[in-house]
């Protein structure tokens, strides 16, 4: 029990809460203990002992007297003083020289380093959570006014902190993209996919019949995908953006074009190709789009029944820009819609319009050949004649040099012509092409039964880029004209080559062709009197041709075919020898026995008799895939099993038809060898009747 300032007795067990003086002691000693302090750096007090088993935290405001003192003393020990405070801080209650070194009023903590009963050392300070001592991570939080409301005394208990945790922000990578990233992003996609995604969300769909994906719309490839709906909506939402349009196959949009053509029209106003090709539609739809439609430069109606006369006056019209017109198979398109598209479009480079009517008008084809722009006229299955040809290439009455007998005309910019099927062309048409198209590099005039050799020799000497050459059943022509067609200049550049249903053409002919044409990739030769001999040279042929390519590739030349920079075998030769009876199992075996060689990087591609074609396309895909010890085990076990089949069909049925085959082929082989008549049943040749 002690006394207090006011003589009012407190108890020891009791103490009463400290005011003024005291209570900021108190505060200033709690401070002083606290292990933040340590972190940061602050040295510990002078006159505070360390190391003991228990310590008393305080601050200690004694006077010199005072064990623990200061050895300056204070503003009371000083002589001038007289015994008052002479420092600035000092408050009225300060304790003079004579004060108490303790006050017994004060509150003592006794911290014991272990607790009774407990073995374990218990830590002398608790640190700060992470969270709250990493000053320099985060800002310290102000104390707001609940927390300081809670208790009246700032000093008395450890300052709370509101740890305000921060919302977790959930990624998303999609929506923080910008739109044109996301647009290029899905310009990667299929367009039955783009459709597919507008499903996702209002946003997806805005983006996904966005017009900058639509710039180029190509639905022959995916028509089938996509419903006439979605189709329709592509249209209108892209309109102002599509270049490209081309709706080739569609022919589900035929009740759409009633309802919706005229607001798809309107929406598409920039196109520059546009492709109608086989669709069904109005007249009226293709009409607003050429009207709305300026600055076309592509156009292709082929098969379009409403494409007539009309449609191609709003052509030469509307269309000044045009170089492509395609209007193939539109049975409602004469020459005299075409005239006027020739007289108002001098861009036009190439037409095509195979099955119409009207090539006998002579003002029209003069109007071609004094515009001379043409590269390239498909024409085929049309009613032209040679009157017409001949006003084609050589104008209307033309200067004949007296020593050649040629006219004399400018040269054809003409680069491809297709006269297949123009029944009504003989050799007179034929030989006008003749020193007036030397820039020519295909040529095709299959089906017309009344040329010969003499329509073809004069061509091939004035045509050094000729590529593409196709006779298809052109059944008067023979060897000759295989044979002046290797001598001609043309015979380097050569690639392409269809002589089908020739009947007359034989190994004398085709073996040339295939020693002197290096260039040679296809070569169609059905139906005709070709042997194994041709595709015996071929392999043979193209082996050399690959060693060449090798040496120039190894010498840093570069090769004329692409195929030996592969490590896979690729494709280099062709063959088409269908319905050839001369051709056997052993010219077949013969290429695949080719194909399975090692180190190969080029191989023949064979189309044979229809029974020995799947053995033949198992073979090719395993050399492709690089399977080489099976494909020779196939080829092998094939022709172990044609021998059986032979051997066991000598004297069973059959014999006799392979045995008639056999004297026929070796009867067309003598005849083609001595000149003698060639084909036709052959003629018994027995002696008679012996009484007779």
């Amino acid at each position: 029990m002690s006394d207090g300032p006011r003589g009012e007795t407190l108890r020891f067990e009791e103490p009463v809460k400290p005011k003024g003086r005291q209570r900021f002691l108190q505060s200033l000693q709690r401070i002083s203990s606290s292990p933040s302090l340590v972190r940061m750096g602050r040295p510990p007090a002078s006159s505070y002992r360390t190391g003991g088993k228990a310590s008393m935290s305080c601050v200690s405001l004694a006077s010199s007297s005072s064990a623990y003192g200061h050895s300056h003393g204070n503003s009371y020990s000083s002589q001038t003083s007289v015994g008052f405070s002479t420092a600035p801080t000092s408050v009225v209650t300060t304790p003079g020289p004579d004060a108490q070194t303790f006050d017994f009023k004060s509150r003592i903590r006794i911290v014991t380093p272990n607790p009774i009963g407990q073995t374990t050392p218990t830590p002398l300070t608790v640190s700060l959570p992470a969270d709250v001592h990493s000053a320099s991570q985060e800002p310290p939080l102000a104390v707001t006014h609940e927390v300081a409301a809670s208790d009246g005394d700032y000093f008395s208990k450890s300052l709370l902190r509101k740890l305000s945790k921060r919302k977790q922000r959930s990624l998303d990578l999609w929506g923080e993209m910008p739109y044109e990233i996301r647009i290029h992003i899905l310009r990667y996609l299929e367009p039955w996919e783009v459709v597919r995604c507008s499903a996702v969300s209002k946003s997806w769909h805005k983006m996904c019949f966005d017009g900058q994906l639509w710039t180029h719309i190509e639905t022959h490839e995916y028509y089938r995908d996509i419903s006439s709906t979605a189709l329709v909506k592509i249209m209108t939402a892209a309109g102002p953006f599509v270049r490209d349009l081309n709706l080739r196959g569609c022919a589900q949009l035929w009740e759409r074009w009633t309802t919706h053509g005229q607001a798809i029209s309107d929406a598409c106003r920039n196109l520059q190709y546009f492709s109608l090709e086989g669709c069904r539609i109005d007249r009226s739809s293709v009409h607003h789009f050429l009207l709305r439609n300026t600055r076309l430069v592509h156009i292709n109606f082929c098969g379009v029944q409403a494409v007539s006369n009309s449609a191609m006056k709003i052509v030469a019209h509307g269309c000044p820009q045009l170089e492509y017109l395609d209007v193939s198979w539109c049975n409602h398109v004469e020459t005299q819609g075409l005239h006027k598209v020739v007289q108002s479009c001098p861009r036009l480079k190439e037409l095509k319009a195979s099955e119409t009517r009207g090539w006998s008008d002579k003002a029209f084809l003069l109007d071609l050949f004094k515009r001379n722009t043409l590269e390239r006229l498909v024409i085929a299955h049309s009613d032209i004649d040679d009157e017409g040809l001949e006003v084609l290439f050589q104008g209307e009455d033309p200067e004949i040099d007296p020593l050649t007998e040629r006219a004399v005309v400018p040269p054809r910019k003409f680069r491809h012509l297709n006269f297949s099927r123009c029944h009504q062309l003989n050799d007179r048409g034929i030989k006008c092409l003749a020193h007036n198209v030397p820039h020519i590099a295909g040529l095709q005039v299959s089906h017309i039964l009344s040329l010969t050799d003499d329509a073809f020799k004069d061509i091939f000497e004035d045509t050094p880029l000729l590529t593409h050459l196709d006779m298809e059943e052109i059944e008067d022509i023979t060897n000759d004209t295989l044979i002046s067609l290797v001598r001609s200049p043309c015979a380097k550049v050569l690639q392409h080559l269809n002589v089908s249903y020739c009947e007359n053409l034989g190994d004398i002919g085709m073996l040339p062709i295939i020693k002197n044409c290096p260039k040679i990739r296809t070569i169609d030769m059905d139906n005709t009197r070709v042997s194994d001999l041709i595709l015996t040279e071929a392999a043979i042929e193209l082996r050399f041709r690959e060693r060449v390519a090798h040496k120039l590739l190894r010498s840093g030349e570069p090769p004329d075919c692409q195929c030996c920079k592969s490590h896979l075998p690729k494709v280099a030769l062709h063959l088409t020898v269908y319905d050839c009876q001369n051709v056997t199992w052993t010219g077949i075996r013969e290429i695949m026995a080719r194909n399975a060689e090692r180190d190969r990087r080029w191989i023949i591609s064979l189309k044979c008799f229809y029974g020995y074609q799947d053995t033949v396309n198992e073979h090719m895909k395993r050399v492709q895939y690089g399977r080489l010890e099976s494909a020779v085990r196939l080829e092998r076990k094939w022709g172990e099993y044609m021998i059986a089949s032979e051997e066991a069909g000598v004297g069973g049925a059959g014999a006799r038809r392979r045995r008639r085959r056999a004297r026929e082929a070796a009867m067309v082989h003598a005849d083609e060898e001595e000149g003698g008549p060639r084909g036709g049943r052959r003629r018994a040749r027995s002696g008679g009747c012996a009484i007779m």
